[in-house]
């Protein structure tokens, strides 16, 4: 396999030929086709021989090859179960991976962790189809599983709004959610180029670091209150919460913001983590 890599563009042709594969619209599949990427992702997601590494989209077994021979174990999820002869052929020397197929949004992850990758800690690694980012990642954080890290390939606008700051026009709920949860940070931009069939936009891997506490507050209220906030963009945080229909009326909201130490004119843009978190203490109500 060493000089054989399946980053190689001939490689990836041979092997999609001889078992006579389609690419699936629907499925968002763009497989990677450049030794460089594949190489940087598995460095920036910090893979080393102790970790157990949970692969999402593994394709044709690109990026599950460096995975691979860099990771102690790795379990790969397929939803696409056409690939399974093909990821039979690719990952054949590598007995350290297991292919599990079925969908991530449905699949019992914690027995899969437990089970198959020692219960964790465990280090996330995906290429995600861009039409399902957000569930995934989303599961993945709100289910509090044994994760260290995630590292994911997302368009580059995903991206971006993950790590925004306040005041700018990526800021918003996403940034904020992503935040509660995980340290990220964008560590490879990715040219559509290099990928086979190319898409229409570039990519960014993005790295979630899962912090060791969570904020403090009730989860259940400051999301509540980030969605709130940010239904109405352009109005101010007091006016866009008192016409989200949340349970208090501006008063309330006003004396809220005060106990806060938040100025009752600012827009939800504005606003930090650390403030939307002192909000959500001061409304019990949400």
């Amino acid at each position: 396999m060493e000089n054989k890599r399946l980053y190689s563009p001939k490689q990836v042709r041979e092997v999609l030929d001889r078992h006579g594969f389609t690419f699936s619209k629907g499925l968002g599949q763009n497989f990677l086709i450049d030794g460089n990427i594949v190489r940087g992702i598995v460095r920036g997601a910090g893979i080393t021989k102790d970790d157990y590494v949970l692969e999402i989209g593994p394709g044709m077994g690109t990026l599950t090859e460096e995975l691979a021979l860099n990771a102690k174990k790795v379990v790969a999820i397929e939803l696409d179960n056409r690939l399974k002869p093909i990821l039979e052929e690719t990952l054949y020397p590598y007995d350290n991976v297991e292919v599990v197929y079925g969908d991530v949004l449905k699949l019992p992850l914690r027995e899969i962790i437990d089970e198959k990758l020692g219960g964790g800690p465990v280090k996330v690694v995906a290429n995600l189809p861009y039409y399902v980012t957000t569930p995934i990642i989303g599961r993945l954080l709100e289910e509090e599983l044994p994760f260290k890290s995630i590292s994911v390939m997302v368009q580059k606008e995903v991206a971006d709004r993950m790590v925004a700051r306040p005041d700018t026009k990526d800021y918003g709920s996403l940034t904020l959610f992503v935040s509660f949860y995980t340290k990220p940070e964008i560590i490879l931009k990715v040219p559509k180029t290099v990928f086979m069939p190319q898409p229409k936009i570039d990519s960014s891997v993005i790295r979630l670091t899962i912090k060791d506490e969570l904020p403090d507050t009730n989860r259940e209220s400051f999301f509540k209150l980030v969605r709130a906030a940010f239904s109405k963009r352009r109005k101010t945080l007091i006016n866009a919460l008192s016409t989200y229909g949340l349970e208090a009326d501006k008063d309330e909201l006003r004396a809220a913001l005060v106990r806060a130490g938040i100025d009752e004119t600012v827009r939800g843009e504005d606003l930090a983590l650390e403030d939307y978190v002192r909000l959500a203490r001061e409304l019990p109500k949400l």
